[in-house]
């Protein structure tokens, strides 16, 4: 039997780095912070063809063919909670779904946000498109195996650890100018830049987690999971959460 060829759409046009747009779509994102939007964009502006690089290693890897060839909606997956919740404490589904109701959150409400912002890409319907939607589907998961929370500078480590396992000079940008724009408020103490580096440390280190066959994780438990990941532990976020509480100083708070 032969090995079925990605498809990916022949009028996708060849990417192409756009600093100056970046840059543009950085200084609105700095000025506002809740205006996530400008992510998108800086991403699109500077990700050039590290997309389909990467999209190569993922289907060279173990499970990928596999996972591409069953196509796989995780958001509906991941927002049917009650099985979820069902689980023993200490797997990763019920981490997961703890974590996304603490939170507020959906997973299909990342996915309506980013189609508002790249609605264009969709016109696109490839095995490229399904890999992209599959990185985004995986964010808040990613969140719960590595253990760097949604405050800022935990997502500025995550995007570190992300830019590690994807590469991508949009997401190392952004990661940067947020891990700079941190620094300016945290205390000496917290070592955001030091945070950050562990960030991409472990990333590199870790086994890649866009390649697990993520349903088959969700009744494991979660330390068992990490351990075969060679996923670590984040001692310095974790430190730096403790050096927040001391100035009492919410890391929420803290521009990103």
């Amino acid at each position: 039997m032969t090995t079925p060829v990605p498809y990916i759409d022949p009028n996708r046009p060849k990417p192409k780095r756009k600093p100056l747009k970046a840059w543009r779509h950085m200084q609105k994102l700095i000025a506002d912070k809740e205006d996530t939007a400008q992510v998108f964009h800086i991403i699109e502006a500077l990700n050039g063809g590290s997309n389909r690089k990467d999209f190569k290693r993922f289907l060279a890897s173990e499970n990928g063919m596999m996972l591409l060839k069953r196509r796989s909606f995780l958001p509906d997956l991941l927002d049917d909670h009650a099985p979820l919740k069902a689980l023993p404490k200490g797997t990763v589904g019920r981490t997961y779904v703890d974590f996304m109701q603490r939170e507020g959150l959906t997973a299909n409400g990342l996915v309506e946000e980013s189609l508002t912002q790249r609605a264009h890409h969709e016109q696109f319907d490839d095995d490229l498109l399904w890999f992209v939607n599959r990185l985004r589907d995986t964010h808040d998961m990613y969140h719960v195996l590595t253990g760097y929370g949604r405050d800022a500078l935990g997502e500025d480590a995550l995007l570190g650890y992300t830019h590690s396992q994807h590469g991508g000079l949009g997401i190392s940008f952004i990661a940067f100018m947020g891990n700079r724009q941190i620094a300016k408020e945290a205390p000496r103490e917290a070592r955001v830049k030091e945070v950050l580096a562990e960030g991409r440390r472990n990333g590199k280190r870790a086994t890649r987690i866009v390649e697990q066959d993520i349903e088959a994780l969700l009744d494991q438990p979660i330390e068992d999971v990490r351990e075969r990941l060679n996923i670590a532990e984040p001692v310095l976020y974790k430190q730096a959460l403790r050096v927040f509480e001391s100035y009492n100083q919410d890391p929420q708070l803290v521009a990103a």
